[in-house]
């Protein structure tokens, strides 16, 4: 955890919590998180709790990476976490993870206009990224890191040169499909940027083995030298601690096979890394320049979709929040707005895929696809937004939803497929018009003869009053 003060546009480290959980190693082959790494982990995050508790919403950032993407029971074990903190926890993608990463060393470092790779080694992912100056361009996240690696390959921590040759080769295999899209004829200089990369420099560099980072040369000695050892416990190197010392040759193999494949000679190490990246997104967001609405916008250009007809129906969404600003919706939930602009700007990307049932074509994207500074609980509510935009919909679609989003969604529903509605014919200028909502009741006011002068909008009005009833809505016009 990291906690910093944002004075005049300029933050400061106020505090810095760490503890080694390894959650990977609760992991067991059914992927199910086991109830030992699930209490260490919620007595780590009761003390993380105590310090944030009465922090306001909009100033926390907490993800959920490799393990609770992979962990079959990972809500069970979130809503617990959740509870701990006092804040909602997102589980990010890994291509998210990386271009958080990259965007936690670009900030720590001095600007320069060389191309930059950046490799982080997780407890159970490695992500390498390829970028210039703050923009991450190459990014992939795969899955194997220091914990599982040291599981998997030196069990009961029994260390020999047969089983780190075997870790090496799975490494590589791993690495093997996007070799030729991370060599290191593609950058100029490359930064590590994790605890076991720091304490990979710092082995290194105590015994003398390298001056300036992690170098093949010292990685060479340093391997040479882990495979005289028998056992973990013999792993009493200068710069490394007891806490490190399980998940340090699996974090070797990951590097050297890192090394050897993309051709790497030398690293240096940064201190900025992904909590360092949430904290950067997080300002992005304070200050209005929020990643997910540039990648909004850019996923419409992308699938063609039409910009004039998801502006206007943005102006109207907008007008329609204003009349219902003390819903708790929006007074509750600030940033309930947000996603319905998102989803105007989403709607209709699938069209390219095709134009029947465009909206489950638009929602599966959206719900699958890597869209940057989106967390997947994010881009679970905005697929729902749009799959209901249109045709039946039911309030059961959003019983997996986290709370308040279980409560909002449905009526965030109702709003938007009003707005779509009323745009159908996506030219025509709408008049000022009224919306209520109250419980589960619906009622607009349009001025006098409009609607009589609409006959097609009064129409889908009338449609729509049945569509909402087997949602449980009523509408009234």
């Amino acid at each position: 955890m990291i906690i910093c003060s944002l004075k005049d546009g300029k933050l400061q480290v106020i505090d810095r919590l760490k503890e080694m959980v390894r959650l990977a190693a609760g992991l067991d082959h059914n992927r199910h998180l086991d109830v030992g790494a699930q209490e260490r982990a919620l007595a780590c995050l009761e003390r993380f709790g105590q310090r944030i508790r009465d922090f306001p919403p909009n100033s926390v950032s907490i993800v959920g990476t490799n393990t609770l993407r992979m962990a079959k029971n990972a809500q069970q074990f979130i809503s617990k976490a959740e509870h701990a903190l006092g804040h909602p926890i997102h589980v990010i993608s890994g291509i998210e993870e990386a271009r958080l990463i990259y965007q936690g060393v670009a900030h720590s470092l001095a600007g320069s206009a060389s191309k930059r790779f950046v490799m982080d080694i997780g407890g159970g992912s490695t992500e390498y990224i390829i970028g210039q100056q703050n923009v991450p361009q190459t990014k992939e996240s795969l899955n194997m890191g220091c914990v599982t690696v040291s599981q998997n390959f030196f069990k009961q921590g029994k260390i020999s040169k047969k089983n780190f040759r075997k870790a090496v080769l799975f490494a590589e295999q791993r690495l093997e499909p996007f070799q030729d899209r991370f060599t290191s004829r593609h950058f100029d200089e490359a930064i590590g940027a994790s605890g076991s990369l720091k304490a990979i420099s710092s082995v290194i560099q105590a015994a003398g083995w390298s001056n300036n980072g992690i170098t093949m040369e010292g990685l060479e000695q340093l391997v040479a030298t882990l495979q005289t050892l028998t056992h973990f416990e013999q792993l009493n190197f200068p710069g490394l601690s007891i806490e490190r010392r399980p998940v340090f040759i699996g974090a070797v193999a990951i590097i050297y096979a890192s090394f050897k494949m993309l051709n790497i000679k030398q690293m240096t190490v940064s201190d900025g890394a992904l909590r360092e990246g949430l904290i950067y997104d997080l300002v992005g967001r304070i200050y209005n320049d929020d990643i997910r609405s540039i990648t909004s916008q850019t996923v419409a250009e992308r699938y063609h979709s039409d910009r004039q007809h998801s502006e206007r129906i943005k102006q109207t969404l907008r007008c329609m929040v204003q009349q219902l600003q003390d819903h708790p919706c929006f007074h509750d939930n600030p940033t309930s707005l947000q996603f319905l602009e998102w989803a105007a700007d989403l709607h209709e990307i699938g069209f390219e895929i095709a134009h029947s049932q465009y909206h489950k074509h638009s929602a599966y994207i959206i719900e699958n696809g890597d869209l940057a500074g989106f967390s997947q609980q994010d881009q679970a509510i905005l697929a729902s937004l749009v799959k209901s935009h249109r045709k039946k919909f039911s309030s059961a679609r959003f019983a997996d939803l986290p709370m308040p989003w279980r409560q909002h969604v449905p009526v965030l529903v109702v709003i938007f497929r009003l707005a779509v509605l009323l745009h159908r014919n996506r030219h025509a200028v709408l008049p000022d018009f009224r919306i209520d909502i109250e419980g589960q009741g619906v009622h607009l006011s349009f001025p006098e003869a409009w609607l009589e002068q609409s006959p097609l909008t009064q129409a889908d009005l009338e449609q729509e009053i049945q569509y909402l009833q087997e949602a449980r809505f009523q509408l009234a016009f």
